[in-house]
């Protein structure tokens, strides 16, 4: 009794009498939507591979892999380490240098102390490289040694029981730092090794330590934050998103306008959601023209006013100033898509710009700041004397497509339909694909419904999925296309309550059963 998978057997020419048992898959399809939490942050760091984005979910994994914040300009670890606190704990870093970064690294010598065995050079650049330390001594095993490389905050590495003499020794311990112990350890994380001179014994009293490191991050510019685009292996800056899964992207420090056409395009084609800010001090009329003036005008930016933000440096012990679009870009990947920033406190903020000068925006220049298609943190907002933000736009003019929740909520379905659907192609175009594709967009839909991320609040249908003969003719399904047509209501944010009060002696109340 034979048993085949759907589709690998031709059951129009059987030709030996038996039975066939073909396995088909559920023609229900269920789908998840992609993450939506992911932040992607470009910057300068103390560690870590360039140009190649990397996991941080944690303070820990920010010191492992990136070191401690720095009060400079640029710095990646203190944007990592203000979007923890607000609880953005999926973030994807990209570290960026001038291209003079530098690899710790140090001479491991002989027992006379004159002949290098080994050097170790740090596994990546940087000055957090020159807190590395290594010694040599009498391993467990009888005439073998053991090289142990620590960091500060980290569990030593170590490498027991490397036999050998001469420069066999000294081979032997390149190949456990690079290669590993087979079955006991693996590779360095820290350092990489490589041979030297010596056909002697290692000196087992130094205690060994790493310098010469540098971060590269003297002479970084905006332009530098931005990169330039190319394959998998040369893209640079924030191009080195690209397929990271990141949704929103903060590229740190940068005020730039020229910058930001180049920030807008990549955003859209991603279905990214880029944060900028203006220069520090610069109001929002300089900013609004300077908007208006780089001519960027898409869903896929948002441009902050540059009233920096206050926010204390526990590691450094000092209130920094920092940019808003570190703040506004960490709450924006905290949220779900559907919720706006909007009123919104941030409970990390000390203070801004504007409120430490005791100049709280009025009415007119909040309502000014709405019409720039700008964004500004501030205190007081709506909901109380708390920081937050004040407009909850993006930098678009279009009325329908001009809001936060517009970006993510887009970005969230397209990106979710794009994950999904890649295996219609090559199928044939038959009636029970087009029942199944379409079944399951409308089975994600109503989910996102149920959920509360979608919906009509005057109770009325709140998505429609359309893929059959009426757009998919004969002359186009020939072609190889089919279609499908989807529309999904959004749900929207309260931006005005208005409350009508009708109060006075003279004032009638009529009790009814079916109130107002």
């Amino acid at each position: 009794m034979p048993v085949y998978q759907a589709g690998s057997l031709n059951t129009a020419a059987l030709t030996a009498p038996d039975l066939y048992v073909q396995v088909i898959a559920p023609k229900t399809r269920l789908i998840n939507g992609v993450a939506t939490d992911i932040l992607g942050i470009v910057g300068v760091a103390s560690w870590g591979p360039t140009n190649s984005p990397f996991l941080i979910g944690s303070t820990a994994d920010m010191q492992r892999r990136i070191g401690s914040q720095q009060v400079r300009k640029y710095d990646l670890a203190t944007a990592v380490a203000v979007s923890l606190q607000m609880g953005a704990a999926n973030i994807r870093a990209v570290r960026i240098t001038d291209g003079t970064d530098v690899a710790a690294s140090v001479a491991v010598k002989d027992v006379a102390g004159t002949v290098t065995g080994i050097t170790l050079t740090g596994f990546y650049t940087g000055t957090l490289g020159n807190t590395i330390q290594a010694a040599v001594t009498a391993g467990t095993a009888v005439n073998s040694y053991k090289l142990t490389i620590s960091m500060p905050g980290l569990t030593p590495e170590v490498f027991d029981n490397i036999s050998g003499t001469g420069a066999a020794l000294w081979t032997n311990m390149v190949s456990a730092v690079n290669n590993g112990l087979s079955g006991i350890r693996g590779p360095s994380q820290l350092v990489v090794a490589t041979i030297g001179t010596s056909t002697t014994t290692p000196n087992v009293s130094t205690v060994y330590s790493l310098t010469g490191g540098t971060d590269g991050a003297t002479t970084i510019t905006d332009a530098l934050l931005v990169g330039t685009d190319g394959t998998s292996t040369t893209r640079k800056g924030m191009y080195a998103l690209r397929g990271s899964g990141a949704q929103v992207v903060n590229l740190v420090d940068l005020t730039d306008s020229t910058q930001w056409p180049a920030m807008l395009t990549f955003g859209l084609a991603e279905g990214m959601y880029v944060v900028t800010q203006g220069p520090a001090g610069a109001t929002y009329a300089t900013v609004s023209t300077t908007l208006n003036t780089a001519g960027v005008d898409g869903y896929a930016l948002k441009v902050m006013v540059g009233d920096w933000v206050y926010w204390y440096d526990q590691v450094n012990g000092i209130n920094r100033m920092l940019a808003p679009a570190t703040f506004s870009a960490a709450e924006l990947a905290a949220l779900s898509p559907h919720i706006s920033p909007l009123n919104k406190q941030l409970t990390t903020v000390v203070s801004t710009q504007r409120v430490m000068a005791e100049q709280p925006y009025s009415q007119p220049e909040i309502g000014a700041i709405n019409t720039a298609r700008l964004d500004v943190i501030t205190n007081p907002i709506p909901a109380g004397a708390k920081f937050g933000h004040r407009s909850g736009l993006n930098c678009s003019s279009n009325p329908t497509q001009n809001r936060d929740t517009y970006t993510r909520m887009t970005n969230f379905i397209s990106l979710t339909i794009a994950a999904a659907y890649g295996y219609v192609i090559g199928q044939n175009q038959t009636l029970d694909l087009r029942r199944e594709t379409k079944s399951s967009i409308e089975t994600f839909l109503a989910n996102l419904q149920g959920q509360g991320m979608i919906g009509d609040p005057n109770g009325g249908p709140c998505f429609s999925v359309q893929l059959d003969k009426t757009n998919n003719p004969d002359s186009r399904v020939a072609l190889g296309y089919m279609q499908a047509d989807v529309q999904v209501k959004y749900l929207n944010e309260v931006r005005y309550f208005l409350v009508n009060i009708e109060g006075g002696g003279s004032v009638t109340i009529t009790a009814s059963t079916t109130p107002r």
